[in-house]
């Protein structure tokens, strides 16, 4: 059996809300990852919050191999290298949450831009599955070639020396 590996980090800052603030995001996410964040719309209009449909509310950016590395060891400093059991799922995903940006290290406060909170999603899999991906020929993966929550909470342990709690 193939050895799992990062296919991507997903960074998430989400606003609730268009206009400067969003913006404010978008430079601290760029500042964090060094690359050009993509903006996220609303799906549907939720009158309470005050959001509309198509609205700009979020902004997010996808990090691959030695980028997506080197922000998860920023992450992991920060939380203490230990992740809940409970962020990993059934399918070798895990997802933690940092309340604040400034929380990372190497990162100073603005006064400016202020202080936003993330989400960050680390997707595992194995080498292989673009055959379930691809255009042409697709075919589909069998269970046992995907990435199980145990076999998550292992790598993390012996490659990324992270304590699952």
């Amino acid at each position: 059996m193939y050895m799992p590996r990062i296919a991507k980090v997903t960074v998430n800052i989400g606003v609730g809300e268009g206009g400067e603030r969003l913006q404010k995001a978008a430079r601290i996410l760029e500042m964090l990852t060094g690359q050009k964040p993509s903006f996220r719309r609303a799906r549907r209009t939720i009158r309470e919050f005050g959001v509309r449909k198509g609205e700009p509310i979020a902004v997010v950016v996808t990090l691959r191999r030695e980028k997506a590395l080197k922000f998860l060891n920023m992450v992991f400093e920060a939380l203490g290298w230990r992740v809940k059991s409970s962020s990993f799922d059934d399918f070798g995903n895990v997802s933690v949450g940092i309340k604040e940006h400034i929380m990372l290290p190497g990162v100073r406060y603005d006064p400016e831009l202020g202080i936003f909170g993330m989400d960050i999603a680390v997707t595992l899999e194995r080498p292989g599955l673009r055959v379930m991906r691809r255009r042409r020929k697709k075919s589909s993966i069998p269970k046992r070639h995907r990435v199980s929550k145990f076999e998550a909470q292992v790598f993390f342990e012996r490659v990324l020396n992270v304590k699952v709690v």
